[in-house]
């Protein structure tokens, strides 16, 4: 289990001035909750604390004030003005504090904290606040919905930055959990054949408000369709529930995470047109009304988003929720080898550290059928490596077995390329991967696949399908030789193209 957050949140959750239940904008509560931050106040307990944090190295976003004290020199610290009269409402006021500005309050001393904090929220109501000492525990801290609390002495510029990325993010917490805390039945909206991030976010976007199943369902408008995420939620014990656009009606809460409205086709239901809360890292799309929503280009997963959520929150990410996550970053990111930010690296870190490996092994390597195991042994009887390329042809088998056996098949020794096929329902099916130093995957399959069916993918992993009728039409057969020499042929002139 992680213990996440420092020493942390000391938060109370507080009712939003209520808007209309059925996830229309609420009036005061336009702005979405990915906005930037606008100004840092800094606001240091004496001339002492303040030349220690001109030492750390102040940003240009950050107002550096300081409270005189009575026991040390009056002579202001470089690149600070005072705070005279101390901290109050009316000395708060007059820095003209903006929605989305953030406070930083620097001291030991257990009054004057509680001071400041009461002075902030009395003059910029809702403005997130991190206490910064090296003595002040939590429960020394005045209640306030969303304060945190890190040391000072220890930290470096890079650890403060963070603390205000946590203080951020805790801002967004508290916002959606008061703007969802009365729904009676919150939908959690996935695109449509949910993918592990998707997956992965709905999940602990739940875990997050405090829910189950029965009153935060995830649902989809199509179902889980690819194996391996279908043994991801088997293993998980996750369920995702398929709906028509009409049940929407009831749900008296609507989140969309991993994706956004105008996802759903050119006339997207109505009901997906207004709703509460959307999360994503996709490319930010217009068309529809959200009361909050929070989308991250730069993230290379919505699942790095909702650990932020978690540290920031100060919850308890326990080993089946951070295989989830970890397992939603690592698939979007290609193992943090595509689209991938720090932030993505950072939460897959943290992760990992209490993720459960037999967990995740049991998602990305599902147990094999008996009869896929048959069909293996008989592909390697006869398997043999020509110009890199591994090609195992397993006949009739069950969907889930053919990437797995495509996964095996790269480690036989001079395998640059594997490629498992066999026939599911009326189409032949191959899994590819190959050492990713090589040309990509996707391009190679969608060039094996042109004119015949379809298929695409990674640069490391991809999926071609070819219906049966279409491959007999060119090759007049359709059986384990016919399916190898093709399939041979035509990957290797589609991998050495253009050499």
């Amino acid at each position: 289990m992680i213990p996440v957050g420092q020493d942390l949140a000391h938060a109370r959750r507080r009712s939003l001035d209520s808007g209309p239940a059925s996830g229309s904008p609420h009036p005061r509560a336009r702005e979405d909750a990915g906005d930037r931050v606008n100004r840092r106040f800094i606001v240091c307990n004496g001339a002492e604390l303040a030349r220690l944090w001109a030492r750390i190295g102040a940003k240009e976003s950050e107002e550096l004030t300081w409270v005189p004290r009575e026991d040390e020199s009056r002579a202001r610290p470089p690149g600070f003005r005072s705070l005279p009269g101390g901290v109050s409402p009316e000395a708060i006021a007059r820095l003209d504090p903006k929605e989305g500005d953030e406070f930083a309050l620097i001291s030991d001393d257990g009054p004057f904290v509680r001071a400041a904090v009461a002075a902030v929220a009395a003059a910029a109501p809702g403005a997130p606040v991190l206490v910064m000492s090296d003595r002040l525990k939590g429960e020394d801290l005045p209640e306030h919905p969303c304060l945190r609390r890190t040391g000072l002495r220890t930290q470096i510029r890079d650890d403060i930055d963070r603390e205000f990325l946590h203080l951020g993010n805790l801002r967004r917490v508290v916002r959606l959990r008061e703007l969802l805390s009365g729904r009676d039945k919150i939908g959690i909206l996935l695109q449509p054949d949910p993918d592990p991030d998707g997956i992965a976010s709905g999940y602990a976007l739940r875990v997050l408000l405090g829910r189950k199943s029965p009153t935060a369902p995830l649902v989809s408008f199509g179902e889980v369709q690819r194996p391996e995420n279908q043994a991801m939620v088997q293993a998980l014990g996750i369920e995702v529930r398929t709906i028509s656009p009409e049940e929407l009606e009831e749900f008296d809460g609507l989140a969309l995470l991993d994706v956004q409205p105008t996802v759903f086709g050119e006339k997207p239901p109505a009901r997906v047109l207004s709703v509460d809360l959307v999360i994503d890292h996709h490319p930010e799309r217009s068309g529809y009304d959200a009361v909050l929503r929070d989308i991250r280009t730069g993230y290379g997963a919505t699942a790095t988003i909702l650990t932020e959520y978690a540290q920031a929150a100060g919850m308890e990410i326990r080993p089946k929720l951070a295989t989830a996550l970890l397992y939603g970053i690592k698939t979007d990111t290609q193992l943090l080898g595509r689209d991938t930010s720090h932030n993505d690296m950072q939460a897959f870190a943290t992760l990992h550290a209490g993720h459960s490996p037999a967990l995740l092994r049991r998602i990305e390597r599902p147990a094999l059928p008996t009869d896929g195991l048959r069909a293996l042994g008989r592909a390697l009887a006869r398997t043999r490596i020509e110009e890199g390329i591994h090609l195992l042809v397993l006949g009739r088998v069950r969907e889930d077995v053919i990437p797995q056996v495509a996964e095996l098949g790269l480690q036989a020794e001079g395998a640059e390329w594997s490629v498992a096929a066999g026939v599911v329902g009326k189409d032949v099916v191959f899994s590819v991967r190959n050492v990713g130093y090589v040309r990509g995957a996707g391009e190679v399959v969608r060039g094996v696949v042109e004119g015949l069916g379809v298929g695409g993918g990674h640069r490391s992993m991809a999926k071609g399908i070819i219906p049966l009728k279409a491959f007999r039409e060119v090759y007049q057969r359709v059986d384990k030789k016919t399916i190898r020499t093709a399939l041979f042929e035509a990957f290797a002139k589609a991998i050495h193209e253009n050499d």
